[in-house]
């Protein structure tokens, strides 16, 4: 046994609409963490992707506004994290070796940081991390593919229709399917980020264009009139659900607005009020969308409660947000579980998979 401390990398920011998000994750999750067990390198990604180590005691400006939050990037070191370093941050500044990292906690969210695309780096970096590997993160981050799993494991969800870029969409035969109300999103984007409710003609290609521009996939799905619940999991092979809470936006619909920067936006009320048979049956849902996707270490799962009781499963978010305000931290302390000892489960959960995985055979 030793009394050293793990390094625990902070990797924040990244290449994605959802970055300002991360920002304030990461300052939540650099605050909160247990500074008696973890030394702490803060490691941001800017929007054009290149990895920063920022002045660790600034890493931020504009910290207390959503609105202007950004990275501190003023002479910063670059550094990179390559193959076969076991977490060693090679310095592309200086040349050599910045530091070594024990274990990385990437609150990265949407695309080039929940998807798969760092999970898969860190991997092949030989360094432990915390959340989902990377099918888990690349099925949870894709609508498309997330929904047709659930389908398949039998996992009640809401009638959607894909399209590519280059397809063309008929209003008409869409809303037939569909319905009015519809909801037109990014397949792979999370906070709510190029979503649109759309309830007629002239409000539809406005919103196939904008969730267009986040990606070359969207989706457009039924409008569920339910009320919105949450639920968070966390472990590994033998996943747990946390209580149950209910978002209730005072927008249109739970918008990114809503969620990050209007601090009005949503009422959060933990625990739900609804009955326990209602209560464990979407933590039991929550469960099995968890393992149908192969997650791991944590993960909010989202439903909507129907008037006659039918519960819907809207999807998964693999790296939740860890703002003020987010659901996911919330839920946990609820269910008896604080901040701090939050940050510490999910990277022992992160140690856990790691050296699961190094006793697997590599020959035969």
């Amino acid at each position: 046994m030793t009394d050293k401390k793990l390094k625990v990398g902070i990797l924040f920011g990244g290449k994605s609409a959802e970055h300002e998000v991360s920002l304030q994750s990461a300052k939540n999750v650099a605050e909160a963490i247990d500074r008696d067990k973890y030394d702490v390198a803060l490691i941001g990604i800017n929007k054009s992707g290149d990895w920063l180590l920022p002045d660790q005691s600034r890493f931020l400006l504009n910290a207390a506004d959503p609105k202007l939050i950004q990275l501190n990037s003023e002479n910063p070191e670059s550094v990179a994290l390559v193959p076969q370093s076991g977490g060693e941050l090679s310095n592309l500044s200086g040349g050599g070796v910045h530091s070594s990292i024990d274990v990385v906690f990437p609150i990265l969210h949407g695309p080039f940081g929940e998807d798969g695309t760092v999970q898969g780096l860190l991997k092949l970096a030989g360094v432990p991390f915390v959340g989902s590997g990377v099918v888990g993160s690349a099925a949870g981050m894709d609508k498309d593919v997330m929904k047709r799993l659930l389908r398949d494991a039998g996992i009640p969800i809401a009638r959607s229709v894909t399209f590519r870029h280059g397809d063309v969409l008929d209003f008409e035969a869409i809303s037939a399917e569909i319905g009015l109300p519809m909801f037109v999103k990014p397949a792979n984007m999370g906070s709510s980020v190029g979503v649109h409710k759309v309830s007629g003609r002239d409000t539809f290609d406005e919103a196939v264009q904008d969730a267009f521009a986040y990606d070359t996939k969207i989706l457009i799905e039924e409008f569920v009139d339910g009320r919105e619940l949450e639920c968070a999991v966390l472990g590994n092979l033998q996943p747990e659900a946390s209580v149950v809470g209910e978002i209730k936006p005072s927008h249109d619909f739970y918008s990114y607005e809503a969620k990050y920067i209007d601090e009005h936006g949503a009422g959060l009320e933990i625990p739900a009020d609804i009955p326990d048979t209602v209560s464990d049956r979407i933590r039991e849902l929550a469960v099995r969308t968890f393992q149908a996707l192969e997650c791991e270490g944590l993960g909010r799962v989202d439903c909507f409660l129907k008037s006659d009781g039918e519960i819907i499963v809207n999807e998964i978010n693999t790296m939740p947000g860890f703002t003020q305000i987010s659901m996911y931290p919330r839920l946990w302390e609820a269910s008896g579980i604080s901040y701090t000892d939050l940050i510490s489960r999910l990277i022992e959960l992160g140690l856990e998979r790691f050296d699961r995985e190094q006793k697997l055979k590599t020959s035969v």
